[in-house]
């Protein structure tokens, strides 16, 4: 029977983890940031975000090292809430959820891919916008058609275009920097009223967003080389990196375009560009901004394939995610499944109503669910071993769960109630299939 490889080296993970951090998020969600937080200020939405991250990236270091399997969280919310009650039940919903929400991560890099090419092409219909963003999703799904050893070579160029890509912004900004841009602060920019932590936890969502994917190396957790050290080292230097990148770049682009006129622009890079180098600099860099949105989506489609895998060999999700491709040895039919997903998604949904989304379905199962598990289990294994402990435990877990919990309740209502609505979908398909299965839902702990 195929297996999976152990075929990704640590510069490999990081870069995997790196492409699918950046991706076009920064280069979209930039104005909305500045806009929320009306000013230079906003700077500390990405601070806020590159907290959660290294919080939230320590309990994904200890989880990923101590379970480094296919799927990421869906083997974590198993063994902290045990395999056979609630451990069940949360790793049901987690994948429920991932099969709705991983096709709309992809979506929102294909439709944010479709709308940065209106630069390149200004006469392109909302029909042909969409043709664009679904013929994207078929290109990575070729893309990913291989073995994972050549899928971590082709992840280590982008890797490397992406980071020469946004050190050109970066070098750029601060070579012509300008004080009086960059850190011109209105006087109620400070004023901390309800008015201006509800802009920043909108903002914060935004941040957030872009930060995502420092844990793509859980979900390949079976094809990580030396998992122990790899994983938690993989997430804690993609982190580091990503964040200084993004700081800088924020600044360096307050440095060039009043913030009055960048939280209004729908290309901010394209036209940061434009101002220091003129026109054709700036279609070259919204080329490269083009190629990192591709970049990205190959990374997600490639970690979330394997969450419905590992459920189905687990036989808690449907037999056919199972199935491993016979000679290049990846889960095929998951990544058809999500791409078909995506695909829709992207035909169907706006970027901005997308992005808000995406983060509050996932708070309460999955990173709450993560980080209040492994709290638990602590407590009660206090001499179980880890191969990674985190620095400063218990409070990285808990700055993740207060700031998530912030973000969730900053969020508009509707995303509330659909977040706690495909929650609810989830446990009554969880009860349906019990009752086939005949295991009733009585059995689980109370």
């Amino acid at each position: 029977m195929s297996k999976l490889v152990r075929g990704l080296s640590l510069t490999q993970a990081v870069a995997i983890n790196t492409i699918d951090m950046v991706g076009i998020g920064p280069f979209i969600v930039i104005p909305f940031i500045i806009g929320a937080m009306h000013g230079p200020q906003c700077i500390i939405a990405w601070i806020l975000g590159a907290l959660l991250s290294f919080a939230d990236g320590a309990v994904w270091s200890e989880l990923g090292a101590k379970w480094p399997e296919a799927g990421g969280s869906y083997a974590f919310l198993q063994n902290l809430y045990g395999r056979k009650k609630w451990g069940r039940l949360m790793s049901f919903l987690y994948v429920w959820q991932t099969i709705i929400q991983a096709p709309l991560v992809a979506a929102s890099g294909a439709i944010g891919f479709s709308q940065y090419l209106l630069y390149l092409i200004p006469s392109l219909t909302p029909l042909e916008q969409k043709a664009v963003s679904g013929g994207l999703i078929i290109l990575i799904t070729i893309l990913l058609y291989r073995k994972i050893t050549a899928i971590g070579k082709i992840s280590v160029f982008m890797g490397i275009i992406v980071a020469g890509t946004i050190l050109w912004l970066i070098g750029s900004g601060f070579s012509h920097f300008q004080t009086s841009l960059a850190f011109t602060y209105s006087k109620e920019a400070f004023d901390l009223t309800p008015a201006f932590f509800l802009g920043l936890g909108q903002a914060s969502t935004k941040t957030i967003y872009s930060f995502l994917g420092y844990y793509n190396v859980c979900h390949l957790g079976g094809e990580i080389k030396e998992p122990e050290r790899n994983i938690p080292r993989s997430i804690f230097i993609s982190i580091s990196i990503i964040a200084v990148l993004y700081l800088l770049m924020q600044i360096a682009v307050l440095d060039v375009i009043p913030w009055q006129e960048a939280k209004d622009s729908p290309f901010i890079i394209s036209l940061f560009f434009e101002r220091l180098y003129g026109h054709t600099s700036a279609l070259i860099a919204t080329g490269l901004i083009l190629f990192i949105a591709l970049s990205s989506l190959f990374a997600v489609m490639l970690g979330y394939s394997r969450v419905p895998y590992a459920a189905a060999v687990d036989g808690n999700f449907f037999s056919v995610f199972g199935k491993l491709h016979p000679t290049k040895n990846f889960p095929y039919v998951s990544l058809l499944v999500l791409a078909g997903a995506a695909f829709a998604f992207s035909l169907l949904f706006k970027m901005k109503e997308i992005i808000t989304a995406i983060i509050v379905m996932r708070i309460l199962i999955q990173f709450l669910g993560q980080a209040v598990g492994l709290l638990l289990y602590h407590q009660r294994k206090r001499d179980e071993h880890f191969p990674y402990r985190m620095w400063l435990y218990p409070l990285p877990p808990i700055i993740a769960i207060t700031v998530w919990l912030f973000v969730f309740c900053s969020a508009e209502w509707q995303y509330i109630l659909g977040a706690l609505g495909v929650i609810g979908l989830g446990i009554a398909l969880y009860g349906i299939r019990a009752r086939i299965d005949k295991t009733p839902l009585a059995s689980l702990e109370k």
